[in-house]
């Protein structure tokens, strides 16, 4: 009995893994295709492209702004992996409660607002200084605002992939473009600390938030939030 040639084992490998790949780019465009149907679907692509993106805009910079402001990375590490960590366990606890509590429209206020707000806090540090409780109480605020805001976040994104033919790919497809205003947005956050200074960076941190905040108020104007399912947190 002659055996099936190679090539035809390695052709057989080619069609399946074409296949899979088409299967997935079907689903992702079925997806994508569904959602951008909606009303005001662009606004909300960019609203999430754009609500965390003070949080990234002073993250990118925050160890950098330590180690220049005369704290060791010991230092650092150390109050991060200590009452930062607690600041975030409690911050997203916090988060869940609002997410819960409030309508999706009046969570995101509350998010957006206390996440921006809390670049305040490395302001104030610039100008005290070299201060461990300062920096522990700076940390602490960051931390525990930023776990507010992703986990209201995440519960506005779970609200947006109700489909359900198309719930898990349209929630990978939302979580990469939020990725893109923590990443490619917020790349030129160092040329604008170098430029202004660390005071009024962290203020301009703030000042970011107000596109994201302007979509919110826009989109809630336009009944957007009112047609999405509960949240579940």
């Amino acid at each position: 009995v002659a055996t099936e040639p190679g090539q035809s084992v390695q052709a057989e490998a080619a069609t399946q893994t074409e296949a899979a790949f088409t299967r997935v780019l079907h689903a992702a465009i079925g997806a994508f295709s569904e959602f951008l149907s909606r009303k005001d679907a662009l606004a909300a692509l960019a609203f999430v492209v754009l609500f965390k993106f003070t949080d990234a805009f002073s993250g990118t910079m925050t160890a950098p702004f330590v180690i220049d402001l005369g704290f060791t990375r010991n230092d650092y590490a150390a109050i991060v992996k200590g009452v930062g960590l607690a600041a975030t366990l409690i911050g997203g606890f916090a988060g869940g409660f609002v997410a819960r509590r409030y309508p999706p429209a009046i969570s995101l206020w509350i998010g957006g607002v206390v996440q921006a707000l809390a670049n305040l806090s490395f302001a104030w540090l610039a100008v005290v200084g070299t201060n461990q409780w300062a920096l522990a109480l700076a940390i602490c605020a960051e931390n525990f605002t930023s776990a507010i805001g992703t986990v209201i976040f995440v519960a506005y994104l779970s609200a947006l992939c109700q489909n359900p033919l198309h719930t898990a790919t349209q929630y990978a497809l939302l979580t990469a473009l939020a990725a893109v205003g923590r990443t490619y947005l917020s790349s030129g956050a160092g040329f604008v600390a170098d430029t202004t200074g660390w005071p009024l960076f962290f203020v301009i941190c703030v000042l970011v938030a107000i596109p994201s905040l302007v979509l919110l108020a826009w989109l809630q104007k336009r009944g957007h939030f009112e047609a999405l399912g509960p949240v579940r947190v």
